[in-house]
């Protein structure tokens, strides 16, 4: 396992690898559960969906961690998720057939610009100021995550406010809907504010988030998986009943494989494939959606792995600095970066959304977390999963929350690279850490960082310092925002 892992090398042991691992699973458990909630509302079987998303997760993340040796978790992103079932679905009258062909679709290509050193070009050609941008906005997003999980903050609208229900225009004089409600989207007139900290949830978070502070203080080693079986054994506690209503229909065994056979494999078929590129009227839509899924896919997975790569020493100077120059898979992010890209495949081939890296990896990173024993043990996790989902679903947002916060205070310290006393620096510095929570998104945070450095250089009279890849990813960028716009 030591030379396997090079574990001394990389300043960790088997017990931090152990700790990190279950600490990132837990922190990022909730997708086995939101995963198929959202995708079975396009007809999609619920207990297959949750078997594709367990097994698709473990199998990526146990590649990536053996292949690349790197301490990073994939799972269907939460997001690509939303934009496969509300949008390709039920906005496109896709089939979800046809969703996962393309869903697969974009995993080639993402695949072929892997190998042939786009994606490593694109890492190589960010401003040094927006990497560290890129990692403290990942922070923020983590961080946002967090205190939204946590209830400490709540949000209000009013029904002028409010543009659509279920992604279907909103009427105010409709009070039922089919199906019950789903979503809701509303304008920026939303507004946050703080929790009255009354209910149960919130003051649970703010107990666990006091307690890892407290324990991180005092140098106590495990303090956020503490922190996290702390609050969920005091959640128990006062919730008795949770053990009694555990659901064990819902373990992933019986119906569940019977349910699989619907889902693996079905973006090949009549309905997938075939079906999709059955109508050539439709081939512009079909190339505008793919385009679309590999855009986000592309960019989450870059500014996560810049963002706490780079700090954490996962990923060298050199190894950024040689990547493109490097043949094969030579070097630790180019081999990440592959298996990354595999993870996307799998998922379709399986039955689910594209499979990206998770920003929760970085709870894991945070606790030491340094080579690829770490991704196995997540892996070990989501394949025991499928046995013991109930119990992991015991676990609350509210003993996760805390952790992702104090994640993203200790990706901060990245904020202190950035010379703020340079608006030519600053601006797009701001816009690209902000825009990540604020859009609720890695990828839209990268693009507005990328935009407004281009417009900043351009204004300066200094275009010709902007790298060309810069240019077409932010053409790009702004194409991405208009095909979304029209979809």
């Amino acid at each position: 396992m030591e030379e396997f892992f090079h574990l001394k090398e990389n300043g960790t042991n088997f017990s931090t690898e152990l700790i990190a691992g279950l600490s990132t699973f837990f922190a990022m458990s909730y997708i086995i559960f939101v995963n198929p909630g959202i995708l079975s509302q396009t007809g999609m079987p619920y207990q297959g969906v949750f078997l594709a998303t367990v097994i698709s997760s473990g199998l990526a993340t146990l590649f990536i961690g053996l292949f690349a040796n790197v301490p990073y978790a994939l799972a269907p992103g939460m997001g690509l998720n939303a934009f496969f079932t509300y949008t390709v679905v039920f906005s496109l009258g896709f089939t979800w057939q046809e969703a996962l062909a393309m869903v697969f679709i974009c995993g080639l290509f993402n695949i072929l610009i892997t190998v042939t050193k786009f994606r490593q070009l694109i890492i190589k050609a960010i401003p040094e100021s927006l990497q560290h941008a890129i990692g403290a906005g990942i922070g923020l997003f983590v961080a946002y995550i967090g205190v939204k999980n946590a209830g400490f903050i709540n949000f209000t609208t009013e029904a002028a406010n409010i543009t659509a229900v279920n992604n279907q225009p909103f009427d105010a004089a409709q009070t039922t809907y089919e199906g019950g409600l789903l979503s809701i989207n509303s304008t920026g007139a939303t507004l946050p504010s703080i929790s009255s900290f009354t209910d149960q949830t919130s003051l649970l978070a703010l107990f666990g988030l006091l307690l890892i502070i407290i324990l991180l203080l005092k140098n106590v080693k495990g303090a956020i998986l503490i922190g996290i079986l702390v609050v969920t054994a005091v959640h128990l506690v006062l919730n008795p009943e949770a053990l009694a209503a555990v659901n064990f229909d819902q373990s992933g065994l019986g119906a569940s494989f019977g349910e699989l056979g619907q889902t693996f494999g079905a973006a090949f078929g009549q309905e997938g494939l075939i079906s999709l590129f059955s109508d050539p009227s439709r081939y512009p839509l079909v190339i505008m959606t793919i385009f679309a899924f590999s855009l986000s896919d592309v960019f989450d997975t870059i500014g996560t792995f810049i963002g706490t790569g780079r700090a954490s020493g996962i990923f060298s100077k050199e190894d950024i600095e040689n990547m493109d120059k490097s043949s094969g898979m030579s070097t630790k992010l180019d081999k990440a970066l592959f298996g990354d890209v595999v993870g996307t495949s799998l998922g379709a081939i399986f039955g689910t959304s594209n499979t990206t890296v998770y920003a929760e990896s970085t709870v894991g990173i945070s606790l030491g977390g340094r080579t690829g024993l770490t991704s196995v043990f997540i892996a070990i996790a989501f394949f025991l999963s499928i046995f013991i989902a109930p119990f992991v679903g015991l676990v609350p947002s509210a003993a996760t929350a805390p952790a992702l916060i104090i994640v993203g205070i200790m990706m901060m310290s990245s904020l202190k690279e950035i010379d703020w006393t340079s608006l030519e620096v600053a601006v797009p510095a701001f816009f690209a850490s902000v825009f990540m929570a604020y859009a609720y998104s890695i990828s839209y945070g990268i693009a507005a960082g990328f935009i407004t450095y281009v417009i900043v250089k351009v204004t300066l009279g200094k275009a010709k310092e902007v790298h060309p890849i810069i240019w077409v990813s932010s053409f790009l960028f702004l194409l991405n925002f208009i095909i979304l716009a029209v979809l």
